[in-house]
């Protein structure tokens, strides 16, 4: 199918992240998550009808007919097949059995270690950010990580995140933000894509860190018809165009 040339920068964004769900991949969602709820909604209205969503409200495979305004809504248990806690996700997770979740963070480094805790030091915190929930364990079982930027600026891609709430040194990590697609590990940041929005050089200044650039450069696809279709009757409040860049 053809790409939509009207497709807004969020829609862009989220056809990107429904598109690193498999078909038959187990993926679960945390507190605030309300762009990975609607990618997870049109990954399984699209190429993934076989997909299995854990709710960090209890429920398994619920309905998702239209994106909802709090990731915690109750509304998110109607159509599951059974109910699950928060320890059973962890134990899932633990035992290899979570796909992919997506990760948000206040502070991110080109090692991909990221900070939810606080601004300044644990001994002397200036801000105190959302907090780590399960990341800093989730993380590192999880067989697929994405980290989350909605907003990248410098100050939240950073040289060296204040306080390391998750690592992940054995593997790299993608990092997916308004702007474009990066590869974070132990090696340093390598940009694997731009948006069709921004340029290198919008990308080097709104970086805090070092980057590795390929010499062919690839432009993230716009979302063809049948997905922004989707996305458009998931989300008719338009909540994605609120959380997604300036």
């Amino acid at each position: 199918m053809s790409a939509c040339l009207d497709a807004t920068p969020a829609e862009t964004v989220v056809a990107l992240l429904a598109r690193q769900i498999d078909d038959g991949a187990v993926v679960a969602t945390g507190v605030a998550s309300p762009l990975a709820i609607l990618a997870i909604a049109v990954a399984r209205a699209t190429h993934a009808p076989g997909l299995t969503y854990l709710a960090c409200v209890g429920s398994l495979d619920p309905d998702l007919p239209t994106l909802l305004p709090s990731s915690e809504d109750l509304g998110y248990l109607d159509g599951r097949s059974a109910e699950i806690t928060i320890p059973d996700l962890f134990d899932h997770a633990r035992r290899g059995r979570v796909d992919t979740v997506f990760f948000g963070a206040a502070e991110v480094d080109a090692t991909g270690s990221t900070n939810m805790t606080a601004s300044g030091s644990l001994e002397r915190p200036r801000t105190k950010f959302p907090g780590v929930a399960g990341a800093a364990t989730l993380r590192q079982w999880v067989k697929r990580p994405v980290l989350l930027v909605p907003r990248q600026s410098r100050r939240n891609l950073v040289p060296e995140v204040q306080v390391a709430t998750t690592r992940d040194p054995r593997r790299p990590t993608m990092l997916i933000s308004d702007l474009g697609v990066f590869e974070l590990g132990a090696d340093g940041a390598r940009l694997l894509a731009r948006h069709p929005w921004t340029t290198e050089e919008m990308l080097t200044e709104r970086t805090g860190f070092a980057f590795r650039v390929p010499e062919s450069l690839p432009v993230t696809p716009l979302p063809d018809a049948r997905t922004l279709a989707a996305i458009r009757a998931i989300d008719p409040r338009e909540q994605r165009n609120q959380l997604v860049g300036a």
